[in-house]
């Protein structure tokens, strides 16, 4: 599996270094595909016109910043876990690895790392600072930034999904559990997409005496 979305980037090396880097995630609460997050590096003082909290903003809005965060951060970087490793290690480790991928991406990283939430990723032979910071994609410009290009990856990779299981109605819900969604998982079952460690997924199998493994 290709865990990395997108290409890295590092556009700035010289200012990563005394930069701060923010870190968040997106797709923790779906019933389907995979979680998704990223780093945004952003040289001291630096800020991106229009940036904020990605669930702040429009679909559309979030598009036109990522290509915009893509080109003016000092480095940035995106990646996942499937949803095999959500099911196995749970969404929490699975975030954590999502976030670490992401980082470990980078040739280089600055000497200040804040984190969305309440939990930091293990990054083995990383000397600088972490902090994390709850509610930091409001009040954290490097956090906001990431927020936004987790977001657009991964509404993407729905898009993706929904062209292979179209029943689900993927591209509109991105896997969410609406009222549609649930609906479809009673009247189809859940699909190699979905999360079968997460209970409506799980009680979804179980209607259709299925214990586990995939419907194609």
């Amino acid at each position: 599996m290709d865990t990395v979305i997108d290409k890295y980037a590092v556009n700035a090396a010289a200012e990563v270094a005394s930069g701060t880097g923010g870190i968040d995630e997106a797709g923790r609460g779906p019933l389907a595909g995979p979680v998704v997050a990223a780093i945004v590096v952003l040289a001291p003082g630096q800020r991106i016109a229009g940036v904020r909290d990605s669930k702040q903003l429009t679909a559309r809005r979030r598009k036109t910043l990522a290509g915009e965060i893509r080109a003016q951060a000092a480095a940035w970087s995106v990646a996942r876990a499937d949803v095999a490793e959500i099911d196995t290690l749970n969404i929490l480790q699975a975030t954590m690895l999502a976030m670490r991928r992401a980082v470990e991406q980078l040739d280089c990283l600055p000497g200040r790392l804040r984190v969305d939430g309440n939990r930091a990723p293990e990054l083995l032979g990383y000397r600088g600072r972490i902090a994390t910071l709850v509610g930091g994609d409001r009040i954290c410009p490097a956090i906001a930034a990431a927020s936004i290009l987790a977001k657009v990856a991964r509404d993407e990779l729905m898009l993706v999904l929904d062209r292979e299981y179209p029943v689900y109605g993927f591209a509109g819900h991105k896997g969410y559990p609406t009222v549609k969604h649930r609906e479809a998982l009673s009247q189809y079952g859940p699909c190699e997409a979905h999360r079968r460690s997460f209970a409506p997924v799980r009680k979804a199998l179980e209607g259709r005496g299925e214990a586990g493994g995939d419907r194609t």
